[in-house]
């Protein structure tokens, strides 16, 4: 296995990083996102905020779970810019795609509201709980991996789901309340 440097030029590191993890921080971005320009442009985030860091760029061992983290935390960064600024969330809406015509356009509605009503739940999260809930419900990782990700107990991620659990189910009756 080929490990970027540090001695080797910051171009060729960001290369070495890109190739082998863009998959994965895209894939992050969209499950959270629920678009493929928004993942696009958090993925263009990722790797730029990677190369502003110039002197502090070596990245040791496995940069994937780091890469994958900062992934989630810039697709939630991005749905907190988009529900403070409305204006921003109507342009990142002319880039979902058309439903089926043949399916049934009631149902279609509907997912397409609680995908909208989940992210904007999502964006109220703290970044913490935001990624943990991210990270077991869109990422499918298990309690004890996520601990071991984020450097916390099992515990600690067991309360912070429960909680943000409790969050979001509030947060998706009053979308729902308001709707009607």
């Amino acid at each position: 296995m080929q490990v970027a440097t540090q001695s080797e030029p910051v171009s060729d590191q960001l290369e070495f990083l890109y190739r082998k993890n863009h998959e994965r921080v895209f894939r992050a971005a969209f499950r959270i996102t629920g678009d493929a320009m928004d993942a696009e442009d958090v993925l263009q985030t990722v790797f730029m905020r990677l190369l502003r860091r110039e002197g502090d760029f070596a990245l040791t061992g496995d940069a994937g779970p780091y890469l994958h983290r900062a992934a989630i935390n810039a697709a939630f960064d991005l749905l907190r810019r988009r529900r403070r600024n409305p204006a921003s969330a109507d342009a990142g809406e002319m880039s979902e795609t058309l439903p089926d015509p043949a399916a049934d356009p009631w149902s279609s509605t509907d997912r397409e509201s609680l995908r909208r009503a989940l992210r904007d739940a999502l964006g109220r999260l703290t970044d913490a709980a935001a990624e943990v809930f991210a990270l077991r419900y869109f990422e499918d990782y298990a309690n004890h991996e996520i601990a071991e990700l984020l450097g916390m107990t099992p515990t600690a991620v067991a309360v912070t789901l429960h909680r943000s659990r409790a969050r979001v189910r509030e947060e998706l009756v009053r979308a729902q309340e308001m709707g009607r």
